[in-house]
């Protein structure tokens, strides 16, 4: 009997069975970032307690990072106590960190890739719930708490339960304007947002095997969306020649030697899994959240659900939703009126959805009174899109453009909704308040779907853009 890389690479990381029922498992890469760490570094301190493999740990600054002004000390005293702190932290446990005088700063689901970190066959922990997308890499990534990520700085090990693993198949092709955002919130939107717990997501099929890294990266991302701990992508060749290069990827034989391994941590072809979901490509349109939930959402052709069809907790939560985002039952989704745009996030915030965005852009202007923001993943995404003038593209059309940050995805710095402003936003959550603002209201779409309802003012099909040959077309202003 075949098995899944899930069940692979936990026995190879397996240290023991425990009385729990748990696995001790080794964790092979451990990601800190500023808002999860502080208190787990205090906690070696008080045990007199070592990190007890530094370099298995890489830290970064990310969430509370001003995406405008870097001047230090920060204007908000918080964010430069917990900038200050890991910086105190890493200098003291000897972790090498990443701060925002290092080219190589970034959200910290964009930097592991883009560094070669990431790598397949790894068990890749970090205190943030959207580590998931490291899983593109073929790799088991799973966010953490504080106290765990104590544990994994003082042993390199975590109690974890056992996971069931569930095969989705996404078939054939996608339409013209239809992007890798749209296929996760699908997914979500089908299988519900509880669907997954227990499970760990295995992604496959014609659609994610044509994808880029950077696409299977947003899928994997939004996993935990949908309740799944962990969401993950066989290695294939995509994986090989994305890695090929990488500062922290083996070079010459050695990579070779790496490549045949990552092949051998695949899935079998006689896998057995819990369970086989089928989705066909051509079903998917271009999504958009509606509601407080990532699985409350609707193709933009579609409409908002109607009450009369539903019954129980199911009808009390869209009752909620349509209360909170002021919208009504039947309502159609294309044409709502937004306020700010946001394109950036650890979901979004690469070089491919800056281009697809800018595609957007070029040579059409900002709706008026639509405040419009374009945060890179990191600062290697931001001189990457520079060198190609896509910040002018962006600045041309009246987008802000900023640094590398978190930004407007939770909103733990400046980049905030004031009052019930409406955002189109190219991140991960639209809970109630997520973009700072409890009265804020958020809806989810991909980067492309974003530009294009700052140039319009409102919820727009893309497609509406497109010629005949599929591409984006441009108007000059």
């Amino acid at each position: 009997m075949g098995k899944t890389l899930l069940h692979k690479t936990w026995e190879a990381h397996s240290v023991r069975q425990l009385t729990s029922g748990q696995t001790q498992l080794f964790i092979g890469l451990h990601l800190v970032h500023e808002v999860t760490s502080p208190q787990a570094f205090q906690m070696l301190r008080e045990r007199g307690a070592k990190v007890r493999f530094p370099e298995r740990t890489f830290a970064t600054v990310d969430h509370i990072v001003p995406t405008d002004v870097t001047d230090r000390p920060f204007i908000d005293s918080l964010a430069e106590e917990m900038m200050s702190a890991i910086e105190k932290n890493a200098e003291e446990f000897e972790i090498p960190l990443f701060d925002i005088n290092d080219h190589r700063q970034g959200v910290v689901h964009v930097i592991g890739p883009e560094l070669g970190l990431t790598q397949p066959g790894m068990t890749i922990a970090c205190g943030d719930s959207h580590t998931s997308t490291h899983g593109a890499f073929g790799s088991i990534a799973f966010g953490i708490g504080t106290s765990q990520v104590r544990d994994v700085l003082a042993t390199q090990c975590l109690a974890m339960d056992p996971l069931k693993v569930r095969r989705i198949n996404v078939s054939g092709n996608l339409s013209d304007g239809v992007y890798a955002k749209d296929v996760i919130l699908h997914v979500i939107g089908q299988l519900g947002v509880k669907g997954g717990v227990g499970y760990g997501y295995e992604y496959g099929g014609d659609v994610i095997d044509s994808m880029s890294m950077e696409e299977r990266m947003t899928v994997c991302n939004m996993s935990i969306e949908g309740g799944a701990r962990v969401g993950y992508v066989n290695p294939d060749q995509t994986t090989f020649d994305y890695l090929r290069g990488r500062p922290h990827v083996p070079t010459d034989a050695d990579f070779e030697r790496a490549i045949s391994w990552w092949q051998s941590m695949a899935s079998d072809a006689d896998a057995v899994y819990d369970d086989v979901v089928d989705i066909q490509g051509s079903d998917i349109g271009p999504t958009v959240t509606w509601g407080i939930t990532p699985g409350q959402s609707v193709s933009i052709d579609g409409s908002i659900p109607e009450l009369g069809s539903l019954e129980g907790d199911e009808r009390k939560s869209v009752q909620e939703a349509l209360d909170y985002m002021g919208f009504a039952e039947g309502e159609s989704i294309a044409g709502t009126p937004v306020d700010v745009t946001f394109v950036g996030s650890c979901t979004n915030g690469r070089l491919s959805d800056l281009r697809e965005a800018a595609k957007v852009a070029q040579g059409r202007k900002v709706a008026n009174g639509v405040k419009a923001l374009v945060v890179p993943g990191s600062q290697q995404v931001s001189a990457a899109a520079e060198a190609e003038g896509l910040h002018e593209v962006f600045q041309e059309a009246g987008f802000e453009w900023r640094g590398a940050g978190c930004s407007m995805c939770l909103a733990m710095n400046p980049d905030k909704l004031q009052g019930n402003q409406r955002c189109a936003s190219s991140s991960n959550r639209n809970f109630k308040g997520r973009q700072g603002s409890p009265t804020g209201r958020t809806m989810l779409m991909s980067p492309a779907m974003v530009a294009a309802a700052a140039v319009s003012g409102e919820v727009t099909d893309v497609r509406t853009l497109l010629n005949s040959e599929g591409e984006i077309w441009t108007t000059r202003v």
